[in-house]
């Protein structure tokens, strides 16, 4: 078997994510999230995830925070978030920012599938998401 020449492994590397990924925590029913990428940023210590969320109908997600800033991008349906203790409402194509430490939760408010694209800029090593009770 010849080895694949340097520059091929390295974008099989890049596109594969330069950090290897923390398993997934549990999610509440009728919640999913699938990890499309996860890399190095080049600030010392920080990574980028993107996920795509996916949320059934009445689903909800409860108050929790994460160790970064996470921007939302609503791909479909409609979805409800509490930022900090005020409620905004969120159609397709309609973004939101959620600095670092910020508790927030969301729920699709909404009769059909609802999802967003979260981007999580985040301190290395740190659980994703913490609960907040």
């Amino acid at each position: 078997m010849q080895a694949l020449p340097v520059t091929l492994l390295g974008i099989a590397m890049f596109a594969l994510g330069s950090a290897s990924p923390l398993p997934q925590q549990a999610r509440p029913a009728g919640t999913t999230r699938t990890d499309l990428q996860r890399h190095d940023l080049a600030v010392p210590g920080r990574e980028v995830l993107q996920a795509r969320v996916n949320f059934a109908p009445a689903s909800s997600f409860p108050r929790h925070t994460h160790p970064g800033e996470e921007i939302i991008y609503v791909l479909e349906g409609s979805l409800e978030y509490e930022v900090a203790g005020k409620a905004v409402a969120l159609k397709a194509g309609d973004v939101l920012f959620v600095p670092a430490e910020t508790v927030h939760a969301a729920r699709n408010i909404g009769t059909d599938n609802a999802a967003e694209l979260a981007t999580y800029v985040l301190e290395k090593g740190k659980p994703l998401t913490t609960i907040v009770k």
